[in-house]
């Protein structure tokens, strides 16, 4: 049955291919499952190809008229499209629903944006290439939303102020959200350095090209995300029962990346609510930067997820 499915979005792609001013193309499906599909998308904007997950609706081949809505989940640093289904049960979740789940890849360390140095492109792709493949081959419609842990965290928040109005609910799990603490400037030049990129290579010198970083800060624009339901979830960085049998350097790290994050969220969602933005927390303890809180929190917010979509 889902053979089928792997076909059409096929014979989808090359239609698109002919008409998306994009210029990305879907060049590859292959089936996971019945309903898991893996997508090689040719991107213009990256100039590469990029990998895509897709969690084809309950009703895609039944209902082949309908359209429907689209859930986006961003993974987090040092990972990549794989993450969703190989950390949680999120297929499960949509065994028994109607919207189009879509895992993109946005590179180990991408920050879902378009870089200054001008690549690679991820924003480009992820809205705009990715949005229109999705439309036209998988018969997706304009009821989105948006979720991502850790950088992908961010970069959930990232494109819903940046996009404003493309996403009716945007959730940002275990993310930091103000690229001017000097902790966040700390961590991420520590982190790029580690991993053998320049952060300047993505915004710019934070003193000079201020005005790119500002742009790409959520904190900094509260306004923005007015029209989107937005929730914020970290926990408070001690370890907990969800925590046991993971090594000790392991769970140390979990810690520390986590501890900080409460307060700043507070913040954050005081500031949300000040201009009028319908934002909801869960700022849990115990809970480290790891897997299994998140797990437990895809499984919290998925309800409401659906009802937003619906």
């Amino acid at each position: 049955m889902y053979g089928t499915a792997a076909a059409a979005a096929g014979n989808g792609a090359e239609q698109a291919s002919r008409s998306a001013d994009t210029g990305a193309r879907i060049t590859a499906v292959s089936e996971l499952d019945a309903r898991t599909l893996d997508l090689t998308v040719q991107s213009r904007a990256m100039a590469s190809s990029v990998p895509v997950r897709v969690i084809l609706p309950k009703s895609w081949m039944s209902e082949p008229s309908r359209t429907f809505p689209v859930l986006y989940m961003l993974h987090g640093g040092a990972d990549d499209y794989t993450s969703w289904t190989r950390e949680t049960d999120v297929e499960a979740l949509a065994e028994n629903s109607d919207v189009l789940v879509v895992m993109p890849d946005g590179g180990k360390y991408g920050y879902y944006s378009d870089w200054y140095v001008g690549t690679p492109r991820w924003e480009t792709f992820h809205t705009m290439e990715l949005v229109r493949l999705m439309e036209r081959n998988f018969r997706a419609n304009s009821s989105r939303a948006v979720i991502g842990l850790s950088m992908g965290g961010f970069g959930a928040l990232n494109y819903a102020a940046r996009h404003r109005g493309m996403y009716r609910y945007a959730a940002s799990m275990s993310s930091y959200v103000d690229l001017d603490e000097p902790s966040v400037r700390f961590l991420l030049g520590l982190g790029a350095a580690k991993d053998g990129i320049d952060i300047n290579r993505v915004w710019g010198d934070p003193k000079e090209h201020d005005d790119i970083w500002q742009a790409h800060n959520p904190a900094a624009r509260p306004r923005a995300f007015r029209g989107t339901t937005v929730h914020l979830s970290a926990g408070n960085g001690t370890p907990g029962p969800l925590d046991e049998g993971h090594p000790l350097p392991v769970i140390l790290v979990g810690s520390a990346a986590e501890a900080a994050l409460p307060a700043s969220l507070r913040k954050f969602a005081d500031s949300l609510h000040s201009v009028g933005v319908d934002v909801s927390t869960n700022l849990y303890e115990p809970g480290t930067h790891s897997w299994p809180y998140w797990q437990r929190e895809l499984h919290r917010i998925w309800p409401t997820v659906t009802e937003e979509l619906s």
